[in-house]
């Protein structure tokens, strides 16, 4: 068993060919999939298609990157979070790599959103970039650890992951420790112990080595596992269960 642990079915690279997509995906031995919500305006496509779909769940919530549209508030993440197979509050968190300062509307979304994830006793899926110090104080001052959760996509250095961790939160790796350009990230991957780790894709980005430069896919977080067992030095077979395991506890799926 292995699980994608943060995917964007409903972007429009694996929605055209959704159907073929969870085909492959099955076919890889990739039982579950957390499908994530990055819009207001997607949002119920995402809930739906997990709905929809055996061995997919989704979460609901804003992106950091997202400035074209009205903030959610906490009761509208809370509403949407009761709904059938939401398992998750995200993706949530800091972005500063594109965007530049004044930044308040971002900084006053993640803490909406880590409120709405208290209420609702859901986990927060959350995205750092270019940003690891302001998202790591915010969520000391919200109380994130309260209902915990994942540094999804994880780049940062291990500094940063045992700060997390200390919160409560799992880290979750993807394609990226494939790339060998990326050998402190790598590091970092070794380190982290068993109960907090995951996997992903991430996709349609990110595509693991060989697969570098194409749309990435569910299927393909199987690069990402093989990667880490090796980097980890443990067998793939731990790997499976183990990643698999902590999703399960961390969304409370039965």
């Amino acid at each position: 068993m292995l699980i994608d642990s943060h995917c964007h079915f409903c972007f429009p690279e694996l929605y055209a060919d959704a159907d073929a997509v969870l085909s492959r995906m099955h076919h890889a031995g990739v039982d579950m999939a957390l499908n994530i919500s990055t819009s207001m305006q997607d949002l119920v496509a995402v809930v739906q298609f997990a709905q929809q779909h055996e061995g997919i769940y989704a979460t609901v919530g804003v992106h950091p990157d997202n400035t074209d549209e009205g903030e959610p508030s906490v009761a509208k993440l809370v509403a949407h979070a009761r709904a059938d197979k939401v398992v998750a509050i995200g993706e949530t968190g800091l972005d500063y790599f594109r965007l530049r300062e004044p930044l308040d509307w971002q900084r006053n979304r993640f803490r909406t959103h880590i409120r709405a994830a208290r209420e609702c006793g859901r986990p927060l899926v959350i995205h750092t970039r270019a940003s690891a110090q302001d998202t790591l104080q915010i969520m000391r001052e919200e109380r994130a650890g309260e209902v915990g959760g994942v540094m999804h996509c994880f780049t940062e250095s291990s500094d940063v992951a045992r700060a997390a961790m200390d919160l409560g939160f799992l880290i979750s790796f993807s394609g990226i420790i494939t790339f060998k350009s990326a050998q402190a990230l790598r590091e970092v991957a070794a380190i982290i112990p068993d109960e907090r780790i995951l996997v992903e894709t991430d996709a349609p980005f990110l595509a693991p080595v060989p697969h570098r430069g194409k749309t990435n896919e569910p299927a393909w977080v199987t690069h990402v596992a093989t990667t880490l067992a090796s980097l980890r030095q443990q067998p793939l077979e731990h790997i499976h269960k183990v990643t698999s395991y902590n999703f399960c506890k961390l969304f409370n799926i039965l």
